[in-house]
């Protein structure tokens, strides 16, 4: 395997787009996780993504998944074969329908790791020496391979997950099974009822809020939500994001968000990985891949 890395802390892609092979596909929750055997390429990391596409059948359903689809690796273990990659997806379109119907033995077009990974908590504050770690729906993926990155750096971590309902939420099982998670879910199916941001409120207000920072990945509501709720507590976050992507390269600008301090940055280059400060607002349009 290639390790080749940049001076932001990113893993960088080979150069082209690979065809990997699924290796396992199964139920997780509402969810599926689909596993790709990958012999070349580096090992991720946490909060980059891949661009996606199924070698078969792509094109079905009047062409419309013709674009790769922009995934977030939910984790990636290095064995004697080269590294097993593994993705969460929910059927919501033509395009994760494909995906999500993968199965054993099928080849998948792949390009990645990119975009820019998550910090370290000390990276983001002096102080900052653990993680909060909160996601929201299809959003826990990138928070799990962040989870087993920190833990074996020794940083402490708490994690608080939030879905919708029971048919939109997984991975739990999968992704999650070794630590303590709190849940929360709208309709009251597990955990607190209401939303993951009540209980990132409660740790907020806490005495040793100031000694962690939060890392968050859900839909863009919540991801506002969070980072109105840090900036108002003065403790630092980083959001991973998701737009519309065409490339993955910054070529198309499709995934151009607002700057704080005006212009704009490309998610797919500059991102998906965010600091709480960079941006005028999480509520980007079109974020979702169907």
């Amino acid at each position: 395997m290639s390790g080749n890395g940049s001076g932001d802390g990113r893993t960088l892609a080979p150069f082209g787009r690979r065809s990997l092979e699924v290796v396992d596909v199964h139920a997780s929750g509402g969810y599926r996780i689909f596993s790709l055997r990958d012999a070349e390429g580096p090992l991720p990391r946490a909060g980059q993504f891949y661009m996606l596409a199924a070698g078969n059948r792509w094109a079905e359903r009047d062409e419309r998944p013709f674009l790769p689809r922009a995934f977030s690796v939910a984790d990636a273990v290095a064995d004697d074969d080269g590294l097993r990659l593994d993705f969460l997806v929910d059927d919501v379109g033509p395009g994760t329908a494909r995906l999500a119907g993968l199965e054993r033995g099928e080849p998948v077009w792949v390009n990645g790791p990119l975009g820019r990974p998550f910090s370290a908590p000390g990276d983001l504050a002096p102080g900052a020496a653990g993680g909060i770690l909160v996601g929201g729906g299809i959003g826990v993926a990138p928070l799990a391979i962040l989870r087993r990155q920190l833990a074996e750096r020794g940083v402490a971590t708490r994690i608080l997950l939030g879905f919708r309902d029971a048919l939109h939420s997984g991975g739990l099982d999968d992704l999650f099974a070794c630590c303590e998670v709190r849940l929360a879910s709208e309709d009251g199916h597990a955990g607190h009822k209401g939303y993951v941001t009540d209980l990132l409120a409660v740790l907020l207000e806490g005495d040793d809020a100031g000694s962690s920072a939060v890392y968050a990945c859900g839909p863009p509501a919540m991801l506002e939500a969070v980072r109105t709720m840090c900036a108002e507590s003065g403790v630092p976050c980083e959001l991973a994001m998701e737009s519309p992507m065409a490339c993955g390269f910054g070529a198309c600008f499709g995934c151009a968000v607002p700057l704080a301090e005006g212009g704009y940055m490309r998610l797919c280059v500059d991102g998906p990985v965010v600091g709480g400060g960079e941006i005028e607002t999480a509520l980007v349009a079109g974020a979702g891949h169907r």
